[in-house]
């Protein structure tokens, strides 16, 4: 278990965090949300032990989590981060640079492992590649499985698929969390993709004005959004009658006290997303079908 006790850090005199407190447990899935800036990534660091605490302790099971002051070298045998950085040796191979840090002696259990965590990340035509030649995103998927090669107990994941594009990135995460899950590895996932989140996430951890502002599932969050912070999370929303609602939420009726005129549509692909005045307010709203510029539209709110 991870134990995370008033932890607080500045720098430079500024807050980053102040008065972090939370646990996670074994094979648990937890997503740390929060805009720029609000300390996701110096969450992870200090979790990792790449910075000392001003104040507070953190915990992995019997170990105290401890920085550079009392470490020369920094993190844990039983712990793996992935940063944005991805610190890959570039003029080895995909496959080398995996098995890196997997012991020689057992060469037969070395090659099987490789060979596994390549198919987790979907490099397996690469596996012979330098990593030199490699893409963004490609180096990317190198950096995961390399931090999966010794099975860590816990893996720390900032932005894990950033860089990766939309052809590759469903299935790659599908892969990596459902690894992730039936190997009973505790994650902690820094984003800002709700995509990270939805379907993986055991709970969100909402980052806001240095502190924790929401500890919940993301099922909870998604259906009773308490700011307009979490609702931006997962998509377009409006504040009607100081009630949070998505633009899914709202329907096109015949006859309704709301009645929005239509200024701009947008094509998602199975829906438009329609941008309209109401009440001299922007709201959005989501039709099957296009809809005329400044048309009058009935609306209602269904949850």
């Amino acid at each position: 278990m991870l134990q995370v006790k008033n932890l607080s850090f500045s720098f430079k005199k500024t807050p980053v965090l102040i008065g972090i407190d939370f646990t996670v447990k074994q094979g648990e899935n937890v997503a740390i949300i929060g805009e720029s800036g609000s300390g996701k990534s110096t969450l992870l660091n200090l979790i990792y032990g790449e910075f000392d605490l001003e104040q507070g302790e953190i915990f992995w099971n019997d170990h105290q989590i401890l920085g550079p002051k009392y470490n020369l070298v920094v993190g844990y045998e039983f712990m793996k981060y992935v940063s944005q950085e991805f610190d890959l040796m570039p003029f080895i191979t995909v496959e080398e640079n995996i098995g890196k840090h997997l012991s020689n002696f057992f060469p037969e259990e070395k090659k099987a492992r490789t060979t596994e965590l390549l198919e987790v990340v979907e490099l397996t035509e690469l596996a012979k590649t330098k990593v030199k030649t490699l893409s963004g995103g490609q180096k990317q998927r190198v950096a995961l499985a390399r931090a999966l090669a010794k099975q860590p107990e816990i893996i720390l994941l900032d932005e894990p698929f950033s860089h990766i594009d939309n052809f590759q990135k469903q299935s790659l995460r599908r892969n990596v969390f459902k690894y992730l899950k039936d190997k009973n590895i505790t994650c902690l996932v820094a984003t800002h993709d709700k995509e990270d989140v939805l379907g993986y996430a055991d709970r969100m951890i909402v980052l806001n004005n240095h502190k924790i502002a929401v500890n919940n599932s993301p099922e909870q969050l998604f259906l009773n959004p308490e700011t307009p912070l979490i609702a931006s999370f997962f998509g377009e929303f409006n504040i009607i009658d100081n009630t949070i609602v998505y633009a899914h939420q709202l329907k096109i009726v015949e006859q309704s006290n709301l009645k929005a005129t239509v200024i701009e549509n947008y094509f998602k692909g199975s829906y438009y997303l329609v941008e309209a005045y109401l009440n001299d307010d922007i709201v959005f709203f989501e039709s099957k079908h296009k809809q005329a510029l400044n048309k009058i539209i009935n609306l209602e709110v269904c949850k």
